[in-house]
C-alpha cells in the first residue's frame, strides 16, 4: 500500500536521526510529531503558539514516559533564540490545530523565517520535511510561499522533492522534504 505523506515524512526523518541527533518539532499541535521524534533523537525542541497544544503534548508525553522534549510555548519563527546545537532533523504541519481555534493558522512570513532559520543551522545530511495542509482560508498562500522558497534553494546546497497524492478531490495534504547536501 502507498504511504500516506504523514508517515513518509516519518520515514524520511527516521532515515537520519539517532541518540546523538537534535530535532525540532515547528508546529507541536497535538504531540504526535514530537513523541516520534523523541522517540530516535537525544532532544527535540518543541513550538506551538496554543497553550492547549503545551498541554495536549505534554499529557502525550508523560503518559509514554518520554521526558527529552522541550515544549515551548511560542511561534516557530524565534526557533533561533531556544536552538543553539545544529538540527539533524524538522518537521512541520501547516494550518491549524483540528480541534482548536481553526482562526490560529500557521502564516507564510512566520513559516518562512523558521524554514529560513532551520535549514541555517541543519546538519549536513539533515533533513526538512514540511507537511502542508492548505484547505483552508489562507493556507494557498502558505503554500505557494513555501513551495516557491523552496524550489529556489541553491541545488549544490539542498534537495527538494514533494510527495502528493493526485487523484484525491478537496486539497489533500502534501509533503515536501528537504535534504542538506553541504
Amino acid at each position: 500500500m502507498i504511504k500516506r505523506p504523514i508517515h513518509l515524512s516519518h520515514d524520511f526523518l527516521a532515515e537520519v536521526l539517532d541518540d546523538n541527533s537534535i530535532a525540532v518539532d515547528a508546529t507541536m499541535g497535538k504531540g504526535n510529531d514530537t513523541a516520534f521524534l523523541a522517540g530516535l533523537a537525544k532532544k527535540v525542541y518543541a513550538f506551538d503558539v496554543q497553550k492547549e497544544a503545551l498541554e495536549k503534548t505534554g499529557e502525550r508525553l508523560e503518559g509514554l514516559d518520554i521526558s527529552n522534549a522541550q515544549l515551548i510555548l511560542d511561534g516557530h519563527e524565534n526557533v533561533d533564540q531556544y536552538v543553539t546545537e545544529p538540527i539533524r532533523a524538522a518537521i512541520f504541519n501547516l494550518g491549524y490545530l483540528p480541534t482548536a481555534d481553526k482562526s490560529i493558522i500557521t502564516k507564510p512570513d512566520t513559516t518562512l523565517l523558521a524554514i529560513e532559520k532551520i535549514l541555517e543551522r541543519l546538519e549536513v545530511g539533515g533533513r526538512l520535511a514540511v507537511m502542508i495542509y492548505y484547505g483552508h482560508e489562507g493556507g494557498d498562500m502558505e503554500k505557494d510561499a513555501v513551495l516557491d522558497y523552496v524550489s529556489k534553494l541553491d541545488q549544490k546546497s539542498f534537495t527538494a522533492m514533494i510527495y502528493q497524492p493526485l487523484n484525491q478531490i478537496n486539497t489533500p495534504p502534501f509533503l515536501v522534504m528537504v535534504e542538506k547536501l553541504s
